[in-house]
């Protein structure tokens, strides 16, 4: 029997391992620990691969969207639009920027927000949309950005699991007033440890963004704004600006790896991801849908295969979200889902071998 972790991230780190420690000693030499010359070219960096003007790296996602949502001027009394088929921290983010979010259910197909259903949900206190680019693959844009138009909206990208994924020829976190993506460690491009970046072409949102994420500084003795603690440190900056080379390079891996999930699974009764045409899927996750989930987790657990579930409870259902009054029955679409997905192994150094023997599993337990 084998044993195939969900993600194995020494797996990547050891190619870079020279490279990588020879960054850290160079910072740990400098002890310039943060906002210094590696967040300063990585977010040049990150910018220029994204396709914006500008790219301002913060604490985490969470704080990115956080500090986006400020930045477009959400406050209390507010409503923002978004998905709850996403990780919690996004209902999180419109929390904490005082305002309410507003829950649309999603495309049957890729699991993101349906553009179709937000009109609906439009009302005066309406401020901003939060399309969620999930698991790797980019929202519908051209219709949403229409419907932000037209309702003079801010659009906030929440691509925190799609780094490098294209709508229409165009990386996502250029789509908005701004776009927001997580380095946590598992993701696509990931630190070894937190971190977040927020895209942009709207210089005064930049401006802005700079300021909340350092306790609102204008200058080192005066506060323009009441601030937060957000600042991406010069340690994972540099081991970011490493791995952001990469990047393309891991995304192709891991659309080759969907791949052949997708040619080995084919004919049993399953749902494999759907790639939109005009869409690059990355697959930070390869995620199915099973009616026996649960029986299927067992049976590749004592395969000695590791496997996941993004995300088992719609976040409108949980318990923090009960102020806002939806029940069961309200998100269809979500609601079903939530109880068939299943993420498999998904990383870029994941062996061919590997895969078959996932996929040998998966057969093996329909014959069953």
């Amino acid at each position: 029997m084998k044993n195939i972790p969900f993600v194995d991230l020494k797996a990547g780190y050891y190619p870079l391992k020279d490279e990588i420690l020879e960054a850290i000693s160079d910072v740990l030499e400098s002890m310039q620990l943060y906002i210094g010359p590696n967040v300063t070219a990585l977010e040049d960096e990150f910018a220029a691969y994204i396709g914006t003007k500008y790219a301002v790296g913060v604490g985490s996602g969470t704080e990115a969207l956080l500090i986006a949502l400020a930045a477009c001027g959400i406050k209390k009394g507010d409503e923002v639009i978004t998905t709850p088929h996403t990780f919690f921290a996004t209902a999180e983010a419109i929390y904490h920027a005082g305002a309410t979010p507003v829950f649309v259910d999603i495309d049957p197909d890729t699991y993101n927000i349906n553009p179709r259903l937000i009109k609906e949900k439009i009302t005066n206190n309406t401020r901003a949309i939060i399309p969620v680019h999930m698991y790797g693959q980019t929202a519908d844009m051209m219709p949403i950005v229409e419907i932000a138009k037209a309702h003079n909206l801010h659009i906030v990208e929440d691509a925190c699991q799609a780094h490098g994924a294209q709508y229409d020829g165009k990386n996502c976190g250029q789509f908005g007033a701004a776009g927001c993506f997580s380095f946590y460690y598992t993701k696509n491009l990931g630190a070894y440890g937190e971190g977040g970046i927020i895209t942009t072409n709207d210089v005064f949102l930049a401006d802005t963004a700079r300021k909340l994420r350092n306790h609102g500084h204008s200058s080192k003795f005066e506060h323009s704004l009441m601030g937060h603690n957000s600042r991406l440190d010069e340690l994972q900056a540099a081991i970011l600006r490493i791995r952001l080379r990469h990047l393309d390079e891991y995304n192709n891996l891991r659309r080759k790896i969907a791949k052949m999930y997708d040619e080995m699974l084919s004919g049993l009764p399953l749902r494999l991801p759907a790639e939109k045409l005009g869409n690059k899927h990355v697959y930070h996750l390869y995620v199915i849908r099973c009616k026996e989930r649960d029986e299927l987790i067992k049976h590749l657990t004592q395969c000695g295969i590791s496997s996941g579930i993004h995300y088992k409870n719609p976040v409108h259902l949980q318990e923090a979200c009960k102020p806002y009054g939806y029940k069961a029955g309200d998100l269809p679409v979500t609601e079903a889902i939530c109880g068939e997905i299943l993420s498999l192994p998904m990383y870029p150094e994941l062996a061919k071998s590997d895969i078959a023997y996932v996929c040998e599993c998966i057969r093996e337990f329909y014959k069953m």
